[in-house]
C-alpha cells in the first residue's frame, strides 16, 4: 500500500533529510585511502546520534541477521549492503555510501559515491553516467505520470553508454519507514502506479560496468556484481507535489 504524505509530515521528513544531507558534508572529506569503513561507521553513529537522530539502517532487518551498520559502505564491485569492517581503503577505491536517518519518526535516505585518490577513467564515467541517470529519473517523477517513466528516463541513460543496470534490487517510498510501497525499479517492471502529490520517493540507480546481474555474499548482506566489475550508485530523496518534484536531500558533489 502506497502511503501519501501530507505537506507536515514531509517537512518531517525533509528535516530529516537536511541532517542526512549535512551528516555527509563533514563525512566526505573523512573517506581517504587508509581509513578503514568501521571507523567511518562509528563516526556516522555518534554524528547522527549528537545531532539528535537515530541510525535508520542500524539493526534493520530480519531479527537473526540485523544490518550492523549505521551506513552501507559498499567498495568496487560491492553494489550495496555493503558491511562496516576493519578493511582499509586504497588508492583508486570506488566506495558507495548509503545511509538513513530516523528523526521523530520521519526518515531519510541518501547515496553518494566517492573516489578516493584517482580512479581509472571508466570508473569516475561510470560514476557520472549513474549520477546522470537519477537526474533523469528524478525529472520524470512528476504527478500525474506513470512510475515507469521513472524506470524508462533511468534506463535509458544507462544503455545508451552499454552500462549493465541492476535489476533485483531498486529504489522504494521512504519517509515512515526504511522501505515502503511503491517498488521504483531502474527498468520498467512490476506495478505502475500512477504518481500522485503526497508520494515520498527514493530514487537510486545501481549501475555496473559490466552486467547487471548481482550475487549476495555469506554475510546474508553484501550485494556484488556476478562478473566482479565495478558498480556505481547514487541516491536521493524526492517528494512529489501537484505541480512540481522537491529533491529532499540536499545536492552533493564530493568528486
Amino acid at each position: 500500500m502506497i502511503r501519501l504524505k501530507n505537506e507536515k509530515q514531509i517537512d518531517g521528513i525533509r528535516k530529516s533529510c537536511k541532517m542526512l544531507s549535512s551528516m555527509y558534508r563533514e563525512l566526505i572529506p573523512q573517506v581517504k585511502e587508509g581509513i578503514r569503513t568501521i571507523e567511518i561507521d562509528r563516526w556516522v553513529y555518534n554524528w547522527i546520534i549528537k545531532a539528535g537522530g537515530k541510525p535508520a539502517f542500524l539493526g534493520y532487518g530480519d531479527s537473526e541477521n540485523p544490518f550492523p551498520g549505521s551506513i552501507c559502505i559498499s567498495v568496487n564491485n560491492e553494489v550495496i549492503h555493503g558491511i562496516p569492517s576493519g578493511r582499509r581503503l586504497a588508492a583508486g577505491d570506488f566506495v558507495g555510501l548509503d545511509c538513513g536517518i530516523d528523526l521523530g519518526g520521519f526518515i531519510s535516505d541518501q547515496t553518494v559515491s566517492v573516489e578516493i585518490g584517482r580512479v581509472a577513467p571508466e570508473v569516475h564515467k561510470l560514476s557520472d553516467v549513474t549520477r546522470e541517470c537519477l537526474y533523469a529519473g528524478i525529472g520524470a517523477a512528476r504527478a500525474g505520470e506513470r512510475l515507469h517513466q521513472i524506470s524508462r528516463a533511468v534506463q535509458t541513460v544507462a544503455k545508451r553508454e552499454g552500462y549493465g543496470i541492476v535489476h533485483q534490487y531498486c529504489g522504494h517510498g521512504v519517509g515512515f519507514d526504511v522501505h515502503e510501497d511503491p517498488a521504483v525499479a531502474n527498468i520498467p517492471k512490476g506495478s505502475n502506479p500512477r504518481l500522485m502529490a503526497g508520494m515520498v520517493l527514493a530514487i537510486e540507480p545501481m549501475i555496473n560496468l559490466g552486467t547487471g546481474d548481482v550475487n549476495v555474499l555469506d554475510d546474508g548482506w553484501t550485494v556484488v556484481t556476478a562478473d566482479g566489475k565495478i558498480s556505481a550508485h547514487w541516491e536521493h530523496t524526492i517528494a512529489v507535489f501537484a505541480d512540481h518534484t522537491e529533491i529532499l536531500t540536499d545536492v552533493l558533489d564530493p568528486l
